[in-house]
């Protein structure tokens, strides 16, 4: 084992153990076959930035460098593509997209160098309208930020409310279209109202400037460190939380909010 290793020698590794006398499970995978793991990794690499830790960023982001090496050393057996072809490309679209740069644009503040960026995707996409863009936007987003995205292009033509006022009132709207579905009993139709008011949350969080996921993620994990001292106060006192009402576990869930 070499005392430090660099990046051509993750490209010698992988496809040592794509070779014939490689890996079988390496040898296995296919772009389809590690798309899951593409997304995990890149998770777990959010997860250790969330963490503040130097060591899993490293380790992390390493998985994730591992995945598009796996997908290049493919791509080059296939002959579709290469790393050449991917570093290729990145760095193209940087020079393309940062004329304030590498070009003699000027800007003099990240709104316009993203305003910039945007006009730019859609020329070098050949998107025809705001509305094609928004078709282009991956359905295997999480749905939070997915819904962001389309409200930010729909923003950038003036499909807006004039103020968080507008935004506010839809999430009341949709709130009482939720509970006519819900007295109608059609799954249907609650699943759409329900998706309605989860998407006028979402606009008023773009109005914010807050990021969905960021804000659920933050009140799961409030949710979890509160249940947890409910869980752990009923174990104390020698109680069973399915033999409680509602009522009593609200006691404790009142003190651990304190």
């Amino acid at each position: 084992m070499k005392e430090k290793y660099v990046f051509n020698d993750l490209l010698t590794i992988m496809e040592k153990l794509r070779s014939d006398d490689g890996c079988p499970w390496d040898k296995e995978q296919t772009h389809d076959s590690l798309t899951k793991c593409l997304i995990e990794e890149a998770y777990e690499t959010c997860d250790a930035i969330s963490e503040k830790s130097p060591e899993k960023m490293a380790e992390e982001l390493g998985d994730v460098l591992l995945q598009v090496v796996f997908h290049a050393q493919i791509g080059k057996e296939e002959k579709t593509f290469s790393m050449d072809d991917i570093i290729d490309g990145i760095c193209k679209k940087l020079v393309y997209r940062h004329p304030h740069i590498f070009g003699d644009k000027k800007f003099n503040s990240s709104d316009q160098v993203l305003e910039s960026w945007e006009k730019l995707k859609i020329q070098e996409k050949g998107y025809s309208s705001e509305a094609d863009s928004m078709n282009k936007i991956p359905k295997n987003f999480p749905a939070l930020m997915r819904a962001y995205k389309v409200q930010q292009k729909a923003q950038r033509v003036g499909f807006d409310w004039p103020e968080i006022s507008g935004a506010f009132n839809k999430i009341y709207e949709e709130t009482q279209e939720l509970k006519q579905a819900i007295d109608t009993n059609d799954s249907d139709m609650q699943k759409e109202e329900a998706g309605d008011l989860l998407f006028a949350v979402v606009n008023v969080c773009r109005f914010l400037d807050i990021d969905p996921e960021q804000c659920l993620n933050k009140s799961s994990d409030k949710f979890i460190k509160r249940f947890t001292y409910v869980e752990n106060s009923c174990i104390d006192n020698g109680l069973d939380m399915k033999q409680m009402t509602i009522d009593e576990l609200d006691k404790y869930w009142d003190e651990a909010k304190k």
